[in-house]
């Protein structure tokens, strides 16, 4: 007998891998959001334009371009694995070490720590 026993319960450990992916991803497309936004916050008083105004589309701004990067990694071959998702994030993470593991380097080694 296979590890996952059945076919339904293969199918559900595969769901729960998209479902983590998801969840990560909407996680970290509100910090994208925080960071865009944030990043502009006395921009727009500067201008004249309402604070809540230059907020939003600056989080917005930022939210679809991290967007657009995952968009064009799914279209290469339909799948999206964790270094995809990472190098689409890369650009708002202030470093590597921060980001998931991906399925091949998960358990293999522990993450490096400053001293």
């Amino acid at each position: 007998m296979s590890r996952f026993g059945s076919s339904l319960a293969k199918k559900r450990c595969a769901k729960l891998g998209v479902m983590r992916k998801f969840q990560d991803i909407l996680r970290r497309m509100v910090a994208v959001f925080t960071v865009g936004a944030l990043g502009t916050l006395g921009a727009g008083a500067i201008v004249g334009i309402d604070t809540w105004v230059s907020l939003s589309m600056a989080g917005l701004l930022a939210v679809a371009s991290v967007a657009e990067r995952l968009a064009r990694e799914y279209l290469d071959d339909g799948k999206l694995t964790l270094d995809e998702i990472n190098g689409a994030f890369s650009p708002f993470a202030k470093s590597e070490e921060f980001n998931l593991p991906s399925d091949d380097e998960e358990g293999k080694s522990e993450p490096k720590r400053q001293k």
